[in-house]
């Protein structure tokens, strides 16, 4: 059965106690936590740290499972999205080693799964990135596989804005690129962190892909997306995607649930499926923000038979 829960980055200033008690009260089984190193963010939604892996000791691992234990919560996964295949290559360097220490901590939580992008040079052709690909993620794939952690890439082109142009900064976008992905790794530890909202803005479809990747799915974000044709009609699809493309929280866009919960239990998904806030909508304050949060449990549980996870999983 499927655990309903949601992505901790849309309440930064919550500590990891004040997170997982606001999940236990609107009823959620399961929070995707995130681990970004302390600092500035560089942009929306990053920059957020609920478990801070540079200084995970022993007494805060026990910490943290009786705080699960508590308010009868799971960790669906830690997430980590930064660019490991960055233009900047004293950057790339910086998040491929932060990565390293995220899987490091999943496996002393007992979590087992890490959520991030594979990253990409913008600048350059998914055949040109590709060699590099191959350097950076083979290495961080057996790491993975050796502390037993799954890595889950989210599958968002990360093309939305100018410095984003013209190639996007996370090449696996499309199923075509998944499939080779996994072919060229060849790792059962890599797969996917499911998210149709970002095929719904590419004109595709976000049923197709789970029938034949279900396998590959360990980790699921439900965000909605509405796009909208009078702006695409001022401005072609060419445009940067945010002048036409708005993501919503689940049942305000173009994403059918009930469709996509059908044919992603048909296909035998039974892992989480955590909500994913970035509607500029309900961003105005913290009580906005976990309204939001409210709002998409109420409307999604109607779609999902849920069970509550084993603690710390």
């Amino acid at each position: 059965m499927m655990q309903l829960g949601f992505v901790s980055a849309i309440v930064p200033e919550l500590s990891l106690a004040e997170v997982i008690e606001l999940a236990a009260s609107i009823g959620y089984q399961t929070v995707e936590l995130m681990c970004w190193p302390p600092s500035k963010a560089d942009r929306r939604y990053a920059g957020v740290t609920h478990v801070n892996v540079q200084e995970l000791g022993d007494r805060d691992v026990a910490q943290i499972h009786q705080l699960l234990a508590k308010h009868k919560i799971g960790i669906s996964g830690l997430g980590y999205y930064p660019n490991c295949l960055s233009s900047d290559l004293q950057e790339a360097e910086r998040c491929c080693e932060h990565l390293k220490q995220v899987i490091a901590a999943a496996r002393r939580l007992g979590v087992h799964q890490v959520n991030t992008f594979i990253g990409r040079d913008h600048t350059k052709s998914v055949e040109d990135n590709w060699p590099r690909m191959l350097k950076t993620w083979g290495p961080l794939v057996d790491f993975a596989e050796k502390h037993s952690v799954r890595i889950g890439i989210e599958n968002c082109p990360m093309i939305f804005t100018a410095d984003e142009w013209p190639g996007g900064k996370n090449i696996a976008s499309s199923p075509a690129i998944w499939r080779r992905l996994f072919s060229d790794l060849g790792s059962p530890h890599l797969g996917l962190n499911y998210d149709p909202s970002h095929l719904v803005f590419q004109h595709m479809d976000y049923l197709k892909p789970i029938r034949e990747f279900v396998d590959r799915i360990y980790h699921v974000h439900a965000k909605d997306v509405r796009l909208d044709s009078h702006l695409v009609d001022e401005h072609g699809i060419f445009a940067h995607p945010n002048l036409y493309h708005f993501p919503k929280l689940p049942g305000l866009g173009d994403v059918h649930w009930g469709r996509f919960f059908s044919v992603l239990s048909d296909a035998g998904y039974r892992g989480p499926v955590c909500v994913e806030v970035e509607d500029r909508a309900y961003e105005g304050s913290l009580e906005n923000r976990k309204s939001a949060l409210v709002q998409s449990h109420r409307y999604l549980s109607q779609f999902m038979p849920l069970e509550r996870p084993a603690m710390g999983l």
